[in-house]
Parts: structure tokens; sequence; C-alpha cells
């Protein structure tokens, strides 16, 4: 049972869950732009490339796949790792463990 609690309280679990939630709601909102995209075109290619045939249904959510993933690229991975690399800049690489081992045996011969 305490396996299963750390599992549940875990942070990551957390993370997750909201992370799903807010695709969801944000899938919404993309779904609301395509809609609104393809309402522009004129209605004899509109039916002609998205028609209510299965390929048509394909091609209107390979669409907004591709929309989504330019929003969330863009909007989104874009501006989240700049901001990583301004707020929390990469560590300077300290000694391996090979030169930190070497240390710690010369220091102890000349003891």
């Amino acid at each position: 049972m305490e396996g299963f609690k750390n599992f549940i309280l875990r942070g990551n679990l957390i993370e997750i869950a909201v992370g799903l939630i807010m695709a969801l709601a944000f899938a919404e909102v993309v779904n609301a732009f395509v809609a609104w995209l393809t309402s522009l075109l004129p209605d004899d290619l509109y039916n002609d490339l998205f028609g209510e045939s299965l390929f048509g249904l394909f091609l209107n959510a390979v669409v907004a796949f591709l929309i989504m993933a330019a929003v969330v690229y863009f909007f989104v991975v874009v501006p989240y790792t700049k901001a990583k690399e301004r707020f929390f800049p990469d560590e300077a690489p300290g000694p391996s463990e090979v030169e930190l081992l070497t240390q710690i045996r010369d220091s102890l011969a000349n003891r």
C-alpha cells in the first residue's frame, strides 16, 4: 500500500494530469480555430478537400494536428526553452568522477 501511496502523491503524476487537462482544453481551442480557418475556404474547394468522405475527415484531422503542433511548438516550447535558459542556466561542469577519485587517492597517499 505504501508504494501505491507514493505513486499517487508523486509530483510527476500531478504534473502529467494537469498537462493532460490543459491539452484537452487546448485541443478544443485548436479545433475551433481549424473550423474557422476551413470556413474561410470556398465551399466547392472545401467540399473537394474536406468533404464527408473518410479521406476528408482524415485530411481535416491532419490539418488540425499540424496546426496544433505548430502552435504548441512556437507558443509553448520555444518560450519555455528560452525562459529556462535565461533563468536557469546550465551549471558549470565540475570535475569528473575519475578526477575526484584521483584527488582522493592522492590526498590519502600524501597523509
